[in-house]
């Protein structure tokens, strides 16, 4: 007897811990949906933009962690970005790297480095900012789309790009299982020609595949 109890216990247990897994799960993604709608409602007046990566699978449905969000814009004029950012700081944002403009602009984003932009004085969540840097960050800037599954009033690059960048170039465990899962939502409404022209762009664009 006592070892049935042991066992409805530990299920209980298992029960408790999974609500309580997917209520964070809940709330992290909901302080994530916020925070990138208050971003995007701005810069959206000064630049074209594209959402990438892990946010895009976690918008989808799947569950894991993420405390930054990846932004591509169109490369800009200095005068156009600090306008931008002024703007940016008028609204509680602010950018980890520095608060000067000019240096931001300059020292990273010139660069092809990204930088970081947060709510004032909240760590997390992190939104990571960078320039279109080639050809193929400019496609996924033609080819942007609003996904009506996540629900959300954005522009993210296509599903075929994320599965393309994932499998092709970034290649992690968390990278494969994000494409997976997007396999698995969208099924045969996935483009498997898209999917290969953009792998082929990868490996000569950004692995210096000659052939």
């Amino acid at each position: 007897m006592l070892g049935s109890l042991d066992i409805y216990a530990d299920k209980i247990n298992i029960e408790q811990k999974y609500s309580y897994v997917m209520e964070r799960l809940v709330h992290e993604i909901s302080v994530l949906a916020e925070f990138i709608d208050g971003f995007v409602r701005i810069i959206e007046k000064h630049v074209k933009y594209i959402i990438v990566s892990g946010f895009v699978a976690i918008a989808h449905g799947r569950t894991r962690g993420t405390e930054d969000i990846d932004i591509i814009i169109e490369k800009m004029k200095k005068e156009d970005f600090i306008k931008m950012h002024d703007e940016l700081i008028k609204n509680n944002f602010e950018c980890m790297q520095s608060s000067n403009p000019e240096e931001i602009y300059g020292s990273y984003l010139e660069d092809n480095a990204s930088i970081r932009y947060i709510k004032k004085d909240v760590f997390f969540p992190q939104m990571e900012v960078k320039f279109a840097k080639d050809a193929l960050d400019k496609y996924q800037l033609k080819t942007r789309k609003k996904l009506p599954m996540t629900k959300l009033d954005v522009y993210f690059s296509s599903i075929e790009m994320n599965i393309a960048f994932k499998e092709e170039l970034l290649k992690s465990d968390k990278d494969l299982e994000d494409a997976k899962h997007l396999r698995i939502v969208y099924g045969k409404d996935i483009d498997e020609t898209e999917i290969n022209e953009i792998k082929k762009m990868i490996r000569r664009l950004r692995l210096n595949d000659k052939r």
